[in-house]
């Protein structure tokens, strides 16, 4: 069986950790993360909020709403070699609560890339996890902006940071003539000013008139995702409505998994990881377009993938319903020392 040489704790890890209400350094991340998301998994009234290292740390967007960029000083406020630091903000560090932080490595703060018609103000790529994180100044107009893989990313995540827009998400399960938002509940739509119906190359992704991709004159930031082998998977299943579940193979065993109904309206964007312990059919799920509190849901994560086990639930098994999904590694199904992954 196929491995990979890297560890992939060294380019994703999830970390919880406990607010104080003033200064908080949070280590044991594992890396100096480049793209980190933050969640209260006990406050039903708490937003997500992302920061990266391309806008830098106190620059905040917030995954469950169409708001504009905003700076919090006392947010995240740097990143560090192990981790990142908190202030006293109760978006990220309200005392005594619980929180989850995903964090990615890019490659810092990057710079400007030429591949594509728009020049970028900032790309941060790192080929070996196949992530990047691409900040551009928006045309309005079709055009093509250079995301610095090498290889054609299998998923893109945009945002308008200037202006109220949704969180645009194209993908190769979506097909490039569709697109869903982050912050809804609503199935797959499609258009072409939004990728132009063209699927990105090694080099480029393409943007179109649409607002979440491309607004006239305003700045815009992407998340890329290119799949590896052993570490990242982005694909789609079909629910089965069973309790039995639709087994998705992802080829290791998850670390963090995301999925949304493609098909039909009203099903959230389900975040499960590996660190926020329940057991298999109950383990912990926070929903990406809501600020709810964490809670038991009916999914099993496994040594090779996951299985969904609700029975006709919209939100991740209804029979015959298509669900679009990212999942990244805890470990390969054999490692680099040729220990087999084992399930939880």
């Amino acid at each position: 069986m196929a491995y990979i040489s890297f560890q992939p704790q060294d380019y994703f890890n999830t970390k919880l950790y406990t607010g104080n209400g003033s200064t908080n350094a949070i280590t044991g991340v594992g890396f100096q993360p480049d793209w980190v998301w933050v969640k209260n998994r006990t406050d039903a009234s708490t937003n997500h909020l992302v920061t990266d290292a391309v806008r830098a740390a106190t620059k905040c967007l917030f995954p469950n709403l169409t708001n504009a960029e905003v700076t919090e000083a006392n947010a995240l406020q740097s990143f560090n070699s192990d981790g990142f630091t908190l202030g006293s903000d109760s978006s990220v560090n309200t005392n005594t609560k619980n929180w989850v932080s995903w964090n990615w490595r890019a490659n810092g703060q990057g710079s400007s890339n030429t591949d594509g018609t728009i020049n970028t103000t900032y790309t941060s790529a790192n080929t070996t996890s196949g992530f990047s994180i691409v900040k551009w100044t928006g045309t309005g107009a079709n055009g093509t902006v250079g995301h610095g893989l090498g290889v054609a990313p299998s998923l893109i995540i945009t945002k308008s940071l200037a202006s109220t827009q949704e969180w645009c998400v194209g993908s190769d399960a979506l097909g490039w003539g569709n697109y869903l938002f982050l912050n809804e509940t609503s199935a797959s739509q499609s258009g072409s000013t939004y990728w132009q119906s063209t699927a990105p190359t090694n080099q480029v992704f393409s943007v179109g008139t649409a607002g979440p991709t491309n607004s006239s004159s305003g700045d815009l930031i992407a998340y890329c995702f290119a799949e590896k082998t052993g570490f990242s998977k982005f694909g789609s299943y079909i629910g089965n409505g069973s309790t039995w579940g639709t087994f998705v193979n992802c080829g290791f065993k998850p670390a963090f998994v995301m999925y949304k109904n493609s098909s039909v309206a009203g099903g959230h964007w389900q975040i499960y990881d590996n660190k926020r312990l329940g057991y298999n059919g109950a383990n912990k799920v926070l929903r990406a377009n809501l600020t709810n509190a964490e809670a038991d849901d009916e999914i099993d994560l496994l040594s090779n993938g996951f299985k969904c086990r609700a029975t006709n639930n919209n939100n991740n098994n209804h029979s015959g319903v298509t669900y679009i999904y990212m999942a990244f590694s805890e470990e390969s199904i054999v490692s680099s020392n040729g220990v087999p992954a084992t399930a939880r």
